[in-house]
Order: structure tokens, then sequence, then C-alpha cells
């Protein structure tokens, strides 16, 4: 089933480092890279470098004021005003060299739109992009330019019909405010609900306007949700959705910071989630878009524990490798004594979450009557 596959990354991507003790350490991109390697699914001919967006193709998604608003803060990051912009908040502080790097990210998911639909590859992961926060005109949760979105308005151009399917803890909100009157795009985003974390966005009401009304699905669920129920809600979404829209491509994000172990957000699932997640969009991906698959990274706040292990099975989800039972000894062993924590031993979690039974239910039975209220307010659309 699977095609041609590339990774776009070079350590050039470690520049996007937003402060020393920010919680987005681009370090996590060297560790999956190399985890990957050792794993054996990896081989170099498939590793493609990134290039650096043109001021066109950020244009595409950002307003040019903002986008010299970061390219001055990034030459000269003491002497600027950034805050209309989003820019030098805690969240997303200014650094120099900030245009270079994050134009670098979005070059990646630029390039990988190329390589698509130009018809030199079938899948891609941009391993460092997956940015959706940033917004038109402002920077917002770590992100400066939204990388994903230049690549779908780079498939708009060429007239194709795109889903987005965006896994992260956290609201896609950048790409869907981005495309929400637009019908060639369909945005889904499974997430913790907004009433207890950031974006605070991503309700089951927020469905697009004018003609795209209907194509902008939210799947909020309860802090605390674990892997049945999250895999239950997106199964029961996702596949049907898709199927109807029809799109020529399908863009992927897969943040994995809804892992019990992240630290900014309340979710509770095992990389098994992540595992299954990805086999589910790549049948999608063959099955109604001819296996055209963009996809990205995200969010990912244990990057020691967790994001090495969630992207090399993605990875090898989209190469079809198997992956071995262990992660290699070579890098845990490595890595631990640095990382200061029991680094996992296999790639599947083992062990419980540790939620009492009680709970359990009812975060399931939250999640169950969100989903049947989203279905229902989808049936006029979608019958």
């Amino acid at each position: 089933m699977s095609g041609k596959a590339y990774l776009i990354y070079s350590d050039d991507y470690l520049s996007y480092r937003l402060a020393e003790d920010h919680p987005l350490n681009p370090q996590r991109y060297a560790l999956a890279v190399e985890l990957m390697k050792i794993a054996e699914v990896l081989k170099e001919e498939e590793i493609i470098p990134p290039r650096s967006a043109t001021l066109k193709e950020l244009y595409l998604v950002h307003d040019p004021a903002y986008v010299e608003a970061v390219m001055n803060l990034s030459k000269n990051p003491e002497n600027v005003n950034g805050s209309r912009f989003g820019l030098g908040s805690e969240d997303n502080p200014v650094f120099s060299g900030m245009h270079e790097a994050a134009a670098l990210v979005a070059g990646g998911s630029a390039l990988g739109a190329e390589l698509i639909y130009e018809g030199e590859a079938d899948h891609v992961f941009n391993i460092a992009g997956g940015l959706h926060h940033a917004l038109r005109d402002a920077a917002s949760g770590f992100c400066i330019y939204n990388d994903l979105a230049v690549a779908i308005a780079k498939f708009r151009e060429k007239g194709l019909k795109v889903a987005y399917v965006d896994l992260d803890a956290h609201h896609g909100d950048g790409v869907q405010w981005l495309f929400y009157s637009d019908p060639g795009v369909l945005t889904i985003s499974i997430h913790e609900t907004g009433r207890y974390l950031f974006p605070g966005t991503g309700s089951i009401t927020e469905l697009g306007e004018g003609a795209a009304y209907g194509t902008k699905i939210n799947i909020p669920l309860e802090p605390y949700t674990e892997d049945d129920s999250w895999l239950w809600a997106l199964e029961e979404i996702v596949p049907e959705l898709i199927r109807k829209f029809k799109p020529d491509i399908l863009v992927t994000q897969h943040g994995c910071d809804s892992h019990r172990f992240d630290p900014l957000t309340h979710l509770a699932n095992t990389t098994l989630a992540f595992q299954e997640s990805a086999k589910l969009l790549h049948e999608l991906a063959h099955e109604v878009c001819g296996g055209r698959w963009l996809a990205g990274g995200g969010g990912g706040y244990d990057y020691w524990r967790v994001v090495p292990r969630a992207w090399t099975i993605v990875w090898a989800e989209m190469t079809e490798r198997s992956l071995p039972y262990d992660v290699p000894a070579t890098f845990w062993r490595k890595y631990e004594s640095k990382a200061g924590v029991f680094l996992p031993r296999t790639f599947l979690d083992e062990g419980s979450s540790g939620i009492p039974l009680g709970r359990r239910r009812e975060i399931t039975s939250k999640n169950q009557r969100t989903v049947e209220r989203l279905k229902n307010a989808l049936t006029l659309f979608w019958s």
C-alpha cells in the first residue's frame, strides 16, 4: 500500500529555539530522527533537507505587515516592539534569526507539497512542521509561521481539494481560521476541550462560514481521555467525512502532546493511539487521495520519553516498516542519564494510567455525548 515516502529534516531545524527554557525544545526533532535510524526504519536517501519559504509563499497565508515585523524582530530583537503581532510574549519570545528559522519550517512543508503535487513522492513527513496556531497576522502558541497552512494554500493554488486532520491535544485553530471560508478545505481537529486548554477554541459550533459552512469540524474531548475513547471519537467522525468530502490531498498534524506524560496537557493517551491513528490516516490517504499524504509533527513536550517514539511510530506506518517491540538499547543507554528520567524500553507503552474506573466511565460518557451532538449537527451538511 505504501508509496514513495520522504522525511524533511536537517539539523538547521534546531535553530527554531524560542528560548533556552522554552517547552518547545527543537532537540526533539534530532532525537526522533536518530531513533528512526537506530530502529532501522529510516534510510539516509529518504531524508530531504528543507528550503526556506519564499515571501510569496508566506504571503499566501500571512499578512505582509506581519511577515515584515517578524523579519525586523529577527534582525533587531531588542529594538522592535512586536506585541501588536503576538510576539515578545512568554509563549512567543523574540529571538535572533527568528524569521529564518520559522521560514525554514514553512519551506519544509511547502517543499513537501511540491514533491507530492509534482508526483515525486506519495507521502512526505515534515518532522518540524505542524506549527498550527500561527494566525494571519500574529504568532500564537509557539508558532511563528503556519507551515501546513502554507502547504494547503499551495495545493489550493493547483485547484486541489484538501482534507486536514489535526491530532494535537490543542485545537488546530490557526489552520481552521485561515481556511474558515474556503469550502475546498475540510479541517478536522480532535483535541482537549478548550474549556481547560489553550487556545480556548474548537467547539462543535465552529463549522465554517459562507459556502464553507459544515466543513470545519471539531471534536473536543474531556481531560484525561484515554486511548479507547480518543480513538473511538476519531473513528466515528474522520473516515466518513473524508470519504464524503473526497479530497485530492490528505494533510495531517501528528502532535503527540495528548500522551499521558505530556506536561502541558491533560489527555491520557499512550503511544498506541499514535500508531492506530497513523494507520487509519494512511489507509484513508490511499483509499480516497491516491496515496497523496503530507504530514507534520506538531506539539509534544516530553521530548525524551514520548516524542522520539511517537514520530518514529508515525514514520514506520508511513513507510510500512516493522518496528521492533523494544526501543533499541543503544538509544536509551545514550540518553537516560542526560534526560534524568527513566526512558521507556518499548515503543508501545506498558502499564495503566491509574485513572479510577468510575472516572474513566464518566469521561467516556461525556465524549460519547459530544460526538453524538456533533454528528447530529453535521447531518444537515453531510447526509
